[in-house]
């Protein structure tokens, strides 16, 4: 494993964790180069699941590219890396389980957009707003909306 931090290609595990649905592993270690510390997960590489853009093409699923998207959403909101983390598992997981080689763009966003709306509703609004490519100031609000009546009721 190459150091993020100098590149030295040695390190040792420090401790080592499985996540509660026992699908990946936490690797908490430390580089022997420069010992500063840095977390890996482990997974299962599954069969590449293909994501079906809305223009037709097709592209494997990142879960990178997912996570990422969930960190931007989720700035500055108390949201952790570890709820990051579990929700993209759990939905990797549903997606391999409901589809067996190809999954829609719409049926990520919407999965991802319920799983967030739980975990923090100011992040789904942010997701939501990208997602959802909204036009103008009339649909941001519509969305909003529907949030608090959702809340309310």
């Amino acid at each position: 494993m190459k150091c993020p931090f100098c590149g030295h290609l040695e390190d040792k595990v420090v401790d080592s964790r499985a996540s509660s649905d026992g699908a990946s592993i936490r690797r908490r270690r430390e580089c022997l180069g420069c010992a500063k510390r840095f977390t890996t997960y482990e997974h299962v590489e599954a069969q590449a699941l293909m994501v079906v853009k809305k223009d037709g093409r097709r592209e494997p699923f990142d879960r990178s590219k997912l996570l990422a998207g969930l960190v931007k959403a989720c700035e500055k909101r108390p949201v952790s890396m570890d709820d990051l983390e579990a929700l993209v598992d759990e939905l990797e997981r549903d997606l391999s389980k409901t589809f067996e080689r190809e999954v829609p763009t719409q049926e990520i966003g919407e999965r991802v957009m319920r799983k967030l709306h739980a975990l923090d509703p100011v992040a789904y609004v942010r997701f939501a707003s990208v997602y959802r490519e909204f036009k103008d100031v009339e649909q941001f609000m519509h969305e909003l909306k529907d949030l608090l009546d959702r809340k309310r009721g």
